[in-house]
């Protein structure tokens, strides 16, 4: 869940971009970029976007995602896009958007990227915020299912050490340049100032959540700041148990580069491992036993994890409430907003900031 950015074609005022995106529409914008559906439409389990699963005339599925308006640029989405090839080409199992092709008649989408990933479709629908023709921008990738791999088992853990290597041996050969840079202002801080100015907080927990909220942020740049010299490389971003399928046959692979950003690569890893430091010893050394067979890390990173955790908890309570005129994020969230989840955060984030001043006055590993 990334910081939204500035848009290159979007109306991120709009409170709900999707009212328009029929099933009719949805067929529509596939054809225009060169797919044949056979009518099957099953929307998947998606928030930020919208992702539908798709029948095609030849008996296969297809994956369609459409993303939000206003939170990322065309260049960044292309930029996730070519990372997904980039993987694939060096044998990463990842999922990578198709190829597009302009179809020989009929309406055609416009075809962005080398090769073309991105198609963008000038529906019939109408933007509530321009009063103009929706603009829906959409990828296809092949579909992949599988289910989360079993964390408690030494050797899926090697495995998946072994898998994030390989991805981060590609992340590291050159950085994005459009997409952000994870950082403590990037993640953490530009969500606590949009929640202070935008955010319908109720008091007293408006208060007491920014202050809780704001220590943590500048315990957790210290513990940054006893880390220098990162190095940074293109990371999935937001690996958590979701985004990694494990098939009996092939093993896991990576769904879901929405978050891809350049940052260390632990913050790919510590999404991985539950529990307090002590109980996640033992998956640790399993999981870097795997990554360190292949390639090197620094294991100053893993001094990171409650910091990163810390960004993650700001992170998620600004994008519930940017969101949360959406239709979609009340019925599945309705405890959100409420005093107690508040009340709740701010006890969190105290918990957090004692783990942190407990990284910065004994450092350890995970």
């Amino acid at each position: 869940m990334s910081q939204p950015s500035a848009p290159d074609h979007a109306s991120p005022s709009d409170p709900t971009p999707y009212a328009g995106l029929t099933p009719d529409a949805v067929i529509d914008a596939l054809v225009a970029a060169g797919l044949d559906p056979d009518g099957r439409l099953q929307p998947l389990n998606s928030y930020e976007n919208r992702v539908f699963q798709v029948g095609l005339a030849d008996g296969g599925m297809a994956v369609a995602k459409f993303y939000r308006p206003g939170r990322w640029s065309d260049a960044q989405i292309l930029e996730e896009h070519r990372f997904a090839l980039d993987l694939a080409d060096a044998d990463v199992p990842a999922v990578a958007p198709l190829t597009l092709h302009a179809p020989e008649h009929g309406p055609r989408a416009e075809l962005l990227g080398e090769p073309a990933t991105l198609a963008v479709w000038q529906a019939t629908d109408i933007d509530t915020a321009t009063e103009a023709p929706a603009r829906h921008r959409y990828s296809v990738s092949p579909r992949r299912g599988g289910r989360a791999p079993e964390l408690d088992d030494p050797d899926v853990l090697q495995w998946l050490g072994r898998l994030m290597a390989r991805l981060h041996a590609v992340g590291r050969r050159q950085p994005f340049e459009h997409r952000p840079t994870l950082s403590v202002d990037q993640l953490g801080r530009s969500a606590w100032r949009w929640l202070r100015e935008h955010g319908d907080l109720p008091e007293p927990q408006r208060a007491v959540w920014l202050a809780a909220a704001e220590q943590a942020l500048d315990t957790a740049q210290a513990v940054f700041d006893r880390v220098p010299d990162l190095r940074l490389g293109r990371v999935h971003g937001d690996c958590h148990l979701g985004n990694v399928l494990w098939t009996p046959d092939q093993g896991p692979h990576f769904v879901d580069l929405d978050d891809a950003c350049n940052g260390p690569a632990v913050q790919d890893l510590w999404m991985l491992l539950g529990g307090h430091r002590r109980e996640r010893q033992p998956a640790l050394y399993a999981l870097m036993d795997g990554y360190e067979s292949i390639a090197e890390f620094d294991w100053r990173e893993w001094t990171l994890v409650e910091a990163l955790r810390t960004l993650r908890l700001v992170h998620h309570s600004a994008w519930l409430a940017r969101r949360w005129h959406d239709p979609a994020f009340p019925s599945a969230f309705p405890w959100f907003g409420q005093a107690m989840y508040w009340q709740q955060q701010a006890d969190q984030l105290r918990q957090q900031i004692e783990l942190m001043q407990q990284d910065l006055e004994h450092p350890g590993f995970g």
